[in-house]
């Protein structure tokens, strides 16, 4: 399975998103700044995160964007496929609801794509938006204490 730069750069965004949003609410700007993602892609990625549910935007003085959802209540899977739709890498009929597969009977490689799929459904929706916040943060700190020339962030 391979992620297109909507999900790559929407997962980093909304871990940006995340991390900072304790002051205030968070700008575009500021998290394309960070990110080094350009503002319009960046401002198509939050329409798809806020059409999914997963932020709000505050509007006025300090506007910007917010989690929608306590990070812990936020899966890596949620965001993915906010972002990508579909996270299966193989399509198979025989597991699609309501197609079918006229060779479902007798086909073995189902199981390899149903296993395959489950796998990746099983890791991304496991893995959740505050846990990546603490790692973040744990870098952050971590690139403020080493030399200048060791990390740049």
């Amino acid at each position: 399975m391979k992620l297109s730069t909507r999900g790559r750069y929407g997962l980093r965004a909304l871990i940006d998103l995340a991390v900072h949003e304790e002051e205030e609410a968070v700008s575009i700007q500021s998290i394309a700044g960070r990110q080094g993602i350009s503002e319009s892609y960046l401002e198509q990625l939050v329409r798809l995160l806020k059409k999914a549910g997963l932020v709000r935007s505050v509007r006025g003085a300090g506007g910007g964007y917010r989690l929608a959802r306590p990070a812990d209540t936020i899966s890596v899977g949620d965001i993915l496929r906010a972002l990508e739709g579909s996270l299966r890498p193989v399509s198979c009929p025989a597991y699609e609801e309501g197609e079918g597969c006229e060779g479902a009977d007798c086909c073995v490689t189902k199981f390899v794509w149903k296993k395959i799929n489950d796998a990746i459904s099983q890791t991304v929706d496991g893995m959740m938006l505050d846990e990546l916040v603490r790692e973040s943060r744990e870098l952050l700190r971590k690139n403020r204490e080493a030399p200048a020339h060791v990390c740049q962030n």
